[in-house]
């Protein structure tokens, strides 16, 4: 097989699993969720750290000026300003287990799903989509339900 043969993957994913929490998904499911939810061509590199509710609250409060955890935060990079990479650089994704189990348990979702959607949910915002206004908000909530019904998982935004 030819060195032109072998195909860089989409996303190379830096997992890190910094919470106690036993009940995570598989890296294989995390790359899986990532690389649907990436509008981006060629091959990009991300961060996807999976936290307690202490790291995510210092975060959440060190850079949203929120108190408590959340279930998913993100950190895009501007690749610009990062010349000279192998890989351009996506940005980091902070997932909080404990938020995560706590809302499909209260919502009536899988935890699979749930994980699937606050990955997917994280890479929109990677990637420049928002949610503070309706419009935005009608774009990115479309884009979230479309690729996770591809994935084959419920709309997340319906209520059962």
């Amino acid at each position: 097989m030819s060195a032109a043969a072998v195909s860089q993957p989409a996303l190379v994913l830096d997992l890190q699993i910094e919470t106690g929490a036993g009940d995570v998904p598989s890296a294989v499911d995390f790359q899986r969720w990532a690389e649907a939810a990436w509008r981006g061509d060629g091959s990009a590199e991300l961060t996807l750290r999976l936290v307690d509710e202490a790291e995510s609250g210092e975060l959440n409060q060190a850079y949203r000026g929120k108190e408590g955890p959340t279930n998913v935060l993100s950190f895009p990079v501007d690749a610009a300003e990062l010349p000279g990479l192998e890989l351009p650089l996506l940005g980091d994704l902070v997932i909080c287990a404990p938020v995560v189990a706590r809302e499909a348990a209260g919502q009536g979702k899988t935890a699979e799903a749930h994980w699937a959607h606050m990955v997917v949910h994280g890479m929109l915002h990677l990637q420049g989509y928002n949610h503070l206004e309706a419009a935005e908000a009608e774009v990115m909530e479309r884009l979230e339900t479309d690729i996770l019904r591809r994935l084959g998982y419920p709309d997340p935004y319906r209520e059962e």
